[in-house]
């Protein structure tokens, strides 16, 4: 049966492989809803953070996490994150939050919680999540599977990037050793890791511009609303 608002498009990868960015535009080229997971883990991380937790604490941040509340909401710049009715948007995208997010992320009951709401979110399709798990925990059943990737140099100039548009200076090889050992926590947590579902199309944005990439993923998606 056909879902009533169209496709659950799940794209996965790494850091910097341009997940957000393609999921972002495709949504709104195909009128869908973008639902950027790793914000999530981000503003779960900023609450754990605020709270002076230790990350290595599994049972305290799990219980953190459990009485807050985290929504998104659709903005001109793709989506808006609320941690209990404030507005994070800017403030999970620093060095520091990124880092403590990779290890909130790896609690067990974290991700249950994340993963549930995620579920309940585009569980009715015309939706465009970006992450991690997305093809390979959240949504295994999705329509149509991502996984990006990328070479490391690039990926750290892209981070680099984006880093520099939020005001943020840091040397593009500092990026890189901190992708790298991202990479490799993402990859070997127990719980959830970033991998490529058996089914996803692997999308190589190494050469590729914003336009070439977005478009590549739009065609694949129209293929499968055929």
């Amino acid at each position: 049966m056909p879902r009533p608002k169209g496709l659950i498009i799940a794209i996965d990868g790494p850091a910097g492989s341009g997940k957000s960015t393609t999921a972002r535009l495709l949504a709104h080229r195909l009128g869908y809803l973008y639902i950027d997971t790793g914000a999530m883990y981000r503003a779960a991380a900023l609450a754990v953070m605020r709270r002076g937790i230790d990350p290595g604490d599994r049972t305290a941040v799990a219980g953190a996490v459990e009485r807050v509340t985290i929504d998104l909401e659709p903005s001109a710049r793709g989506v808006r994150v609320f941690l209990d009715g404030e507005d994070v948007s800017d403030e999970i995208r620093t060095p520091e939050v990124t880092r403590s997010a990779s290890a909130v992320s790896e609690v067990p009951r974290v991700r249950e919680l994340l993963v549930a709401a995620q579920q309940r979110l585009g569980g009715a399709g015309g939706v465009v999540l970006e992450g991690r798990d997305i093809g390979t925990v959240v949504f295994p059943e999705a329509d149509l599977k991502i996984y990006l990737i990328a070479d490391l140099p690039v990926r750290a100039r892209r981070r680099q990037a984006e880093l520099a548009a939020r005001g943020r200076t840091m040397d593009v090889i500092g990026v890189e050793r901190e992708l790298e050992e991202r990479d490799a926590r993402d990859s070997g947590r127990t719980h959830s890791p970033l991998c490529r579902a058996e089914d996803a199309v692997e999308v190589d944005t190494t050469g590729l511009t914003i336009e070439e990439q977005v478009a590549k993923v739009e065609e694949l998606a129209h293929e499968r609303l055929k």
